[in-house]
């Protein structure tokens, strides 16, 4: 690998990490609605 991919890897981990991050958050969320609302699975 070159110096090139190898920050190219670092910001797809980055990004990839962040991306993790905000899916939880939006499966919080969904769980949270659904017992706010009485939604039953």
């Amino acid at each position: 690998m070159n110096v090139a991919e190898l920050h190219r890897t670092r910001d797809l981990e980055a990004e990839n990490t962040r991306l993790k991050k905000l899916l939880s958050e939006a499966h919080l969320d969904i769980e949270a609605l659904k017992v706010a609302f009485g939604v039953k699975r």
